[in-house]
């Protein structure tokens, strides 16, 4: 792991500088140098334990054995990554949230061979696979840390090695796995760090579970740079400022709703956020208006919303605007191509492919036949945009681009179109097939978050149907009367739907696929 040697160099010149903080537990980085000692010991004694029914790893990880954690507790996540990362160990986080299956499959399929979990159905489901592990409990392995005898202390190990098993999703279909090597890792923080400002001393927070990229991202970056990073098991917008204010917080990294909760705190409290300087998000779009509320409460702090994709690394960022605007980082290649892989002209949409130093290899032969590569060492994931005056514009993955009469309609611009209007939640654009016209756009808006308040949702019986009707009229209008002002034709939706709450993901993203299933079964309502 690209941290060790800044992990061994900060505890050797500042042994009590904070490496990493939880909700009431800390270690220092001459700590957590001795704690991954006894994290590595217990490590290698459970795959020791498991003889010949040890689960075989993924041949792409040459023989290393891998470790799992599945537990809610964020802080112990990261120790224990963290504790791993000078030795000969790969290790994997499984978010707990996950379905079941999807879980006991990675473990099949990647060959796992320990699991530390607090999931007793998850247990007695690999039991009933025939994995032939070990499982236990995070009580149980801090009981067995306590009494190990450390392990050698940890060293920086060899550039080709893989250390880190990632997945690409785990909420809709089986995760795709890939591996990453230390020196993969060591460019994609050379990147961070060039950009998103991480460093020695630096205060982190970082909300959100470690099994999601970004959160580990941050975790790594500031070990990696001799920072401090505090993590949270759940994210809590009443929390976030005293946070903020009690560690000294001058970076945070997150998702880019929390961006509203930093503004919403800010609002109530000024001083609570005095020590922020830095935002930096990822994972998801972020709209024009959660910038403009930070940029409101706290004028002082900057906003980063960096682009990039697990498989690959670090791409690049925006600064200002919607986030859809992205300049690439110095030293990554961007390419947009068409289906046979040509490449195409500025302005047209087509696949994006990058070159990368940080990217992997391949995902895992075990759980995806996808090629993460082409011939040429560039890679894709399935991004769509395209390149305007050097550049690039995120338009989603393939499925977010919709054929209209022949013109492609990038469905997430259509969306941007309603970002922040009032009276609706948020807007999910999909495609329904057209026997003329190949596919229409229909637009999908939640209702607003104080709907069960509203006139309408206290009306008597006998009047409630009517008002609903005239609020869905009313409703219709505003929509057609905002896309006629700011999308091109072949843009404005020609269907409009109201839903309760828009299908998500685990992690908060909506489910385009699953928007539209709603259609079909009648849960969105036709305006």
């Amino acid at each position: 792991m690209p941290i060790t040697a800044s992990i061994l160099e900060t505890a050797a010149a500042h042994p009590e500088r904070l490496a990493l903080a939880g909700e009431g537990e800390a270690l220092g980085y001459a700590a957590l140098v001795e704690d991954s000692r006894r994290v590595f010991a217990v490590v290698d004694a459970l795959h020791a334990e498991s003889g010949e029914r040890a689960p075989r790893p993924a041949a792409e990880t040459r023989g290393i054995p891998i470790t799992a954690v599945s537990v809610r507790s964020a802080f112990h996540t990261a120790r224990i990554l963290a504790g791993l990362s000078g030795y000969r160990a790969v290790s994997a986080t499984l978010d707990p949230r996950w379905p079941l299956q999807h879980r006991v499959r990675v473990v099949l399929a990647t060959g796992i061979g320990v699991v530390i979990a607090d999931d007793p159905a998850f247990a007695d489901a690999l039991a009933a696979a025939g994995w032939g592990g070990r499982i236990l409990g995070l009580d149980e392995f801090r009981a067995r840390e306590r009494a190990a005898v450390p392990a050698s202390p940890p060293c920086v190990r060899a550039p080709d090695e893989a250390f880190l098993l990632l997945f690409s999703s785990g909420t809709t279909s089986d995760p795709k796995a890939f591996l990453k090597t230390r020196a993969q890792y060591r460019a994609n923080l050379a990147v961070s760090s060039a950009h998103l400002e991480p460093g020695p001393g630096v205060a982190t927070l970082a909300p959100g579970p470690v099994s999601y990229s970004l959160t580990l991202y941050a975790v790594i970056e500031c070990l990696g740079t001799g920072g401090a990073v505090h993590l949270s098991d759940a994210f809590s917008p009443f929390a976030l400022a005293e946070r903020i204010a009690e560690a000294g917080v001058s970076r945070v990294v997150a998702v880019p709703a929390v961006v509203q909760a930093i503004a919403d705190a800010a609002r109530r409290d000024p001083a609570a956020c005095a020590t922020l300087d830095l935002v930096v998000t990822g994972g998801a779009h972020l709209s024009a208006a959660l910038r403009e509320a930070l940029a409101q409460a706290l004028p002082a702090v900057r906003l980063i919303s960096y682009y990039g994709a697990a498989e690959i690394g670090f791409i690049g960022d925006s600064r200002g605007g919607d986030g859809s605007r992205i300049a690439v980082y110095p030293g990554i290649g961007a390419a947009i191509r068409d289906a046979a892989g040509a490449p195409l002209p500025d302005g047209e949409i087509g696949t994006l492919w990058i070159s990368a130093d940080a990217c992997s290899d391949g995902y895992l032969a075990g759980t995806s036949p996808t090629p993460l590569r082409g011939p040429d060492g560039w890679a894709s994931v399935g991004d769509q945009g395209r390149l305007v005056g050097g550049e690039l514009e995120l338009l989603g993955r393939a499925g977010d681009i919709a054929v209209t009469g022949g013109h492609k309609v990038a469905l997430p611009e259509v969306e941007r179109a309603f970002a922040g209007m009032p009276g609706i939640g948020e807007a999910c654009a999909v495609a329904l097939p057209h026997a003329r016209l190949g596919s229409v756009v229909a637009l999908v808006v939640e209702e607003a978050p104080d709907a069960a308040s509203s006139p309408s949702a206290r009306a008597d019986h006998s009047t409630r149907a009517d008002h609903s009707t005239r609020a869905d009229h009313s409703t219709r209008a505003a929509l057609a009367a905002r896309a006629a002002e700011r999308l091109a034709p072949q843009f404005v939706p020609r269907r409009w739907y109201r839903i309760a709450r828009l299908p998500r993901t685990v992690g908060g993203k909506i489910r385009r696929g699953e928007t539209a299933e709603a259609i079909a079964d009648g849960r969105a309502v036709r305006l």
